[in-house]
């Protein structure tokens, strides 16, 4: 049987430290106290995926976002830039933009009708000269905070002395750069509220040791057995799987092996056939790689800064503290982001976004974003499986959790990740990491 060196040509190998194995404990999930240790002491210092900047082209267009009791506007400014300030009014604390996006030549207040500029400077208030202190207009401006553009996603960060955004993303900065992903196009897009604490599903996307259990249906085309995959982890704080796809598990034998119509689905843009592989199975994903290096560009993709195994395979990041980013294959970006009720700690909202590769969405006639739905857990589905089906079980295991019954974790070697992910949170807590 082939090695994992002979299945995968990896991009570079990360640093791997050590492993801390701090305790994982039902608290942790269910907690008041714990959660508001998270929000003072990692949240409010920690870069932030929170926006898309292909999805604010003009001058004063905006996205809001929320993470925990705070609001953020991301708006274009007239020099092209883009900033990003806190989402309340310095008169009285009102909250000034209540939906999630939109275009503006100014922002008003809806309480007294003061008018700031996308800039963050006031440009108008009602009476100014009854002001005891001066015209407001003299001195106030919105709270802005640091905010970053990379890999076409829009970061901000809380903490006024934060390292830059390189520097916090470490050697995913190289990696998401090499597959030139600004462009990509919102496809299939939901925000789902869920009665889970937003580390479980984080905790589920930092292992792939329930894919056979959950997933049945990707036996046939992506990876299903540890042994063949790669998993490691940086000094920064973030960890990666890579996990081979357009292929059969290697852990099918006999009548099992096969390539089904899934992976079929997977073969026919590239000219390929599943009677081609009768026999011949494990050889799929390297044929679509070398096919994809022949004709990637003229479909429209961009494939010079990618290994081989880029070409197919699922580069799986889990970026500190809250978002999961996949590269499926260079053909698209599967995204989920999982951020904290204001103050139930045994409630989240989950964001599972997809942003199509200018070639997917050439060959889907994609060219507008798709317009993202907002939903309570149970009412509909995202109609993506895989992410539905990992729901399912998060909410399953938030009620384990908070039985006197659950001692801890015990994990297998190839849930590593998910003890660096507690590691790491660990280090914000104790004061060692900002």
């Amino acid at each position: 049987m082939n090695s994992i060196e002979t299945v995968m040509a990896l991009a570079r190998p990360w640093e791997c430290p050590p492993l801390r194995n701090v305790p994982i404990l039902g608290e942790q999930y269910t907690s008041r106290e714990f959660f508001d240790r998270e929000w003072s002491s990692m949240w409010t210092q920690v870069w932030l995926l929170m926006g898309r900047s292909s999805e604010i082209r003009e001058s004063g267009s905006y996205q809001v976002e929320e993470v925990g009791p705070e609001s953020f506007i991301m708006i274009r400014q007239n020099d092209s830039s883009i900033r990003a300030f806190y989402n309340v009014c310095q008169h009285r604390g009102s909250r000034l933009i209540f939906n999630k996006e939109g275009v503006t030549d100014k922002i008003v207040c809806p309480y007294h009708g003061w008018e700031w500029a996308s800039d963050g400077s006031l440009e108008y208030v009602q009476d100014p000269e009854d002001f005891l202190e001066g015209n407001p207009c003299d001195d106030l401006t919105l709270v802005e905070v640091n905010c970053e553009v990379f890999a076409g996603f829009i970061w901000i960060n809380m903490n006024p002395e934060c390292m830059t955004l390189q520097e916090y993303l470490g050697p995913v900065w190289e990696e998401f750069e090499a597959y030139e992903s600004d462009d990509w196009i919102r496809g299939p897009s939901s925000t789902v509220d869920v009665n889970c604490n937003w580390k479980v599903p984080q905790d589920n996307s930092c292992e792939s040791y329930h894919l056979p259990a959950v997933h049945p249906q990707g036996l046939k085309w992506i990876e299903h057995s540890y042994k063949y995959c790669h998993f490691d982890w940086c000094e920064e704080g973030h960890n990666r799987m890579s996990i081979p796809m357009v292929t059969p598990s290697r852990s099918l034998t006999g009548e099992e092996l096969e390539v089904d119509e899934q992976l079929g689905e997977m073969l026919e843009p590239w000219g390929l056939k599943i009677e081609e592989f009768k026999g011949r199975e494990f050889e799929t994903r390297q044929k679509v790689q070398s096919v994809k290096r022949e004709l990637g560009s003229e479909y429209g993709y961009q494939f010079d800064q990618l290994f081989d195994d880029q070409l197919t395979d699922a580069y799986h990041y889990n970026i500190f503290p809250n978002v999961t980013i996949s590269f499926a294959g260079s053909e698209y970006i599967g995204l989920q982001r999982m951020r904290p009720h204001r103050r139930d700690p045994e409630r989240h909202y989950y964001d599972n976004f997809m942003y199509l590769s200018q070639g997917a969405a050439a060959r889907l006639d994609a060219t507008e974003p798709e317009e993202r739905r907002f939903f309570k857990y149970g009412t509909e589905l995202m109609n993506r499986q895989i992410a539905d089906q990992d729901l399912a079980i998060s909410t399953g295991q938030q009620l384990g959790l908070a039985s006197r019954g659950y001692q801890g974790v015990r994990l297998a070697g190839q849930e590593g990740r998910v003890q660096r992910f507690h590691d790491v949170l660990d280090e914000y807590l104790d004061g060692s990491r900002s």
